[in-house]
């Protein structure tokens, strides 16, 4: 691999703000909903952003992969394999992990088991899109913002207990869950397999 870490370090520290402050919204409106609004989060709203997630984050991986490369069967290939894998991290796996760590009441879902013909098409669709339009920032910044969605969603679609400490701790699992798979996915899963040097804020 020819990228330096010290690059993708960058990144994530570039990324950390925007991340923080999607996360910060994310829980203050899952409080509106739960508290003043008296609704229940449920599970089917996190099956709509799952795949919405592995979409914009399609678009991205193979946006940046077909720039590089012009190779439409490669490109689409890293796009569904990048989406999925690293959505599925970023959304189910890191909330899963971290709820455990913490004790919290919760239930593991995978969609691309459960529903794989939808998050199969969902990331093939986000593959052609990137690939047709090219586009890597606004995207990215969606990306960001539904993966912070997602996250906490299925961590209030899984588990019953709310408090104040719960949701500090929610910040702190959706906040890692979402900085560390995106940046992956978005940054540094195309340059892996294009063998090229990481280039400074690529998606801005």
């Amino acid at each position: 691999m020819n990228f330096k870490l010290k690059e993708f370090f960058h990144e994530l520290k570039h990324h950390a703000p925007f991340t923080a402050l999607a996360t910060i919204l994310a829980v203050l409106i899952s409080i509106l909903i739960i508290y003043d609004l008296k609704q229940n989060i449920s599970e089917e709203i996190f099956h709509i952003l799952h795949p919405l997630h592995v979409i914009v984050s399609a678009i991205v991986t193979s946006a940046i992969f077909y720039k590089y490369k012009k190779n439409i069967f490669q490109a689409v290939l890293v796009g569904i394999f990048g989406s999925i894998i690293i959505g599925s991290i970023s959304d189910i796996i890191f909330p899963y992990i971290g709820g455990k760590i913490l004790t919290l009441k919760i239930s593991f879902h995978l969609p691309i088991i459960e529903k794989p013909l939808l998050i199969l098409l969902s990331a093939f669709i986000g593959s052609f899109l990137g690939i047709i339009t090219r586009f890597t920032k606004i995207p990215h910044l969606i990306h960001v913002g539904l993966s912070v969605f997602a996250s906490i969603f299925y961590l209030l679609s899984f588990t019953e207990n709310f408090s104040f400490l719960f949701f500090v701790e929610v910040f702190v699992i959706v906040f890692i869950a979402v900085i560390i798979p995106c940046c992956t996915s978005d940054i540094l899963f195309p340059f892996f397999f294009l063998g090229k040097r990481i280039k400074t804020r690529e998606c801005k």
